[in-house]
C-alpha cells in the first residue's frame, strides 16, 4: 500500500490513477499526518460472456432450460 500527502496526489493524481488501473494497488491519501482518503482500484471490467460464463452451473437444470427459452424470446 502506497501512502501519499494531498499535495503530492494533486501533483501526480494521472500518474497514480494509471497505476491503481494497471497495478491495482491501494493508496492512502494523508493531510497533516492523518489518513483523509483511500484509493482503490475499481472493479474489474468483464464482457457480459465473461459476466455470465458461469450462469448455467448456478441454476438448477429446469431453471436453466427456461431461462434459455425465455432469453430467446426477447423481452420485446
Amino acid at each position: 500500500m502506497k501512502t501519499v500527502t494531498a499535495t503530492e496526489l494533486a501533483r501526480i493524481l494521472s500518474r497514480l490513477l494509471d497505476r491503481l488501473a494497471v497495478e491495482g494497488e491501494e493508496v492512502v491519501v494523508e493531510r497533516n499526518g492523518q489518513q483523509v482518503a483511500r484509493l482503490l482500484p475499481g472493479a474489474a471490467r468483464q464482457s457480459a460472456l465473461e459476466a455470465m460464463a458461469d450462469l448455467y452451473r448456478t441454476l438448477p437444470d429446469s431453471d436453466g432450460a427456461t431461462w434459455e427459452a425465455d432469453s430467446r424470446k426477447g423481452w420485446w
